[in-house]
């Protein structure tokens, strides 16, 4: 690779930097996937070969477990399930996830060797397993897997040592990968892609991973001088300073010493209270506040993971009226009830209401995220599209550009949500000019355009995909 290089990072062990001067936007790398699966949840609902969700799948004759779209994909996915589908039909059943993934790595790992390209920069034997840093608990789960895994792999084919085999659970466990589907919008598999796994971590990174097209990009998200350390971050930024530092220790095995984690960098934004009138509110009340707060949120999680949406907007909406005029516009939880408060609004089409938590949302975030931080983009640009739904063109469309403007540099003009954002970009400039020359036939016209369109509920909310892209346990 021309751009970027191998080296010893102080304190890290290896790394990447750049061999010459970069700017926002620009891609570092793009990384073939080494072997990736589809998550055990969504067997039934994403083709095994493209990862697109489909309404409808072709089962594999063989196996009966994977899927695909058509028989394009089945033939561009045999190369991969050939082995995987009499291993499936041996066994009499697909076993877990991790298994499946560990058995497509071993079976390329046969079949081309540990570098199967010019552009790989390291070896899986050389990637950390952390296997001596494991609880216990985990260790005992691995162990099963690796139990199961034996029980799995073909007696005809290549034997290998427990060790190996151990050796890349551990490395799936410390660096497997989130594969989404085709519009990047929600995770739907795991994979290993070998030179991200040089990548080490930082709170306040200068880089950024997007999933193109299949390939990982790492993508400049500001100017990067020639010899700088390549660098991205394994967790949200929108978690304390401690948080964060407890989630890299349990999934990463690291103690963090970035700048941000060090000086505790906006920690106090992030569990401030609101000033009133020019008047600070009193700590014990912004406390009891987010008390109350950790409490809702926990039942809100538990009405939407039963679907109950409208049981979620009532403790949102409770806990909004508690936080006002307590909270600043930049606390955590605040942002938390905002973010999920106007994704279910909007899916139960309460426009007006939900454009209103998502502007808040927006000036929150900017006070917190780097200014060309993925999750601040993509927060941009369901704001614009929610401002737009309700009607408030100008507004929207102001939003969606800004939104444009971040996923250029984060996701790049090939990404499918940077074609669909630039489609809106064009259809929301074209309604406003519209507006301005006469509101009242513009808004004759949209309400005859809705009119005519069949009501339709919204996609179902689901978990946020872009802050979640390195795997978690």
């Amino acid at each position: 690779m021309e751009i970027v290089e191998v080296f010893d990072s102080p304190g890290k062990g290896r790394g990447l930097r750049a061999t010459k001067e970069v700017w926002a936007g620009d891609v570092l790398f793009a990384d073939p996937c080494f072997a990736a699966v589809v998550f055990d949840s969504l067997v039934a609902h994403v083709c095994h070969s493209c990862f697109r969700r489909q309404a409808k799948l072709q089962r594999c004759g063989q196996c009966r477990f994977a899927q695909y779209c058509d028989r394009t994909c089945q033939r561009a996915g045999w190369v991969e399930h050939k082995q995987e589908c009499a291993a499936i039909k041996s066994y009499g059943k697909a076993p877990n996830e991790n298994i499946r993934l560990a058995a497509r790595i071993m079976w390329r790992l046969n079949k081309e060797g540990g570098v199967v390209s010019d552009m790989q920069l390291t070896t899986l034997d050389d990637l950390e397993d952390h296997l001596s840093d494991m609880p216990e608990m985990d260790l005992k789960e691995l162990k099963v897997d690796v139990h199961n895994f034996l029980d799995f792999w073909p007696r005809t084919g290549k034997q290998h040592t427990v060790e190996s085999i151990s050796h890349i659970f551990g490395v799936i466990n410390c660096n497997g990968f989130m594969v989404s589907d085709q519009k990047g919008l929600q995770a739907v598999g795991v994979g290993l892609f070998p030179n991200l796994c040089l990548v080490n971590h930082d709170c306040w990174p200068n880089c950024t991973v997007i999933l193109n097209n299949g390939k990982i990009e790492l993508r400049a998200l500001g100017k990067i001088s020639a010899g700088e350390e390549l660098t991205v971050s394994y967790v949200d930024y929108l978690n304390l300073s401690e948080d964060r530092k407890q989630m890299l220790k349990q999934q990463y095995f690291f103690d963090c010493t970035c700048e941000h984690c060090t000086k505790k960098t906006k920690d106090d934004l992030k569990m401030a209270g609101a000033v009133v009138d020019g008047v600070q509110v009193p700590e014990e009340k912004v406390k009891e506040v987010t008390e109350y707060s950790v409490e809702m949120l926990k039942k809100m999680e538990n009405a939407r993971l039963e679907a109950n949406y409208n049981e979620v907007v009532k403790i949102c909406r409770e806990c909004v009226e508690k936080q006002e005029n307590v909270l600043a516009d930049t606390h955590i939880y605040q942002l938390k009830m905002w973010s999920t408060l106007g994704e279910v609004l909007s899916y139960l089409q309460f426009f007006e209401e939900a454009a209103t938590y998502a502007r808040k949302m927006v000036d929150g975030y900017v006070k917190l995220y780097h200014p060309n931080n993925a999750q601040l983009g993509m927060t941009m640009m369901r704001a614009g599209v929610t401002h737009w739904q309700a009607g408030h063109i100008e507004v929207g469309h102001g939003m969606i550009c800004k939104a444009y403007a971040v996923l250029m540099v984060t996701h790049g003009s090939t990404h499918p949500i940077t074609k669909d954002l630039e489609a809106m970009r064009n259809q929301t400039e074209m309604e406003l000019r519209m507006f301005k020359q006469n509101e009242y036939v513009y808004h004759s016209m949209r309400e005859a355009a809705l009119k005519n369109q069949p009501m339709k509920m919204m996609a179902e909310p689901v978990e946020e995909g872009v802050k979640g892209l390195f795997r978690k346990k």
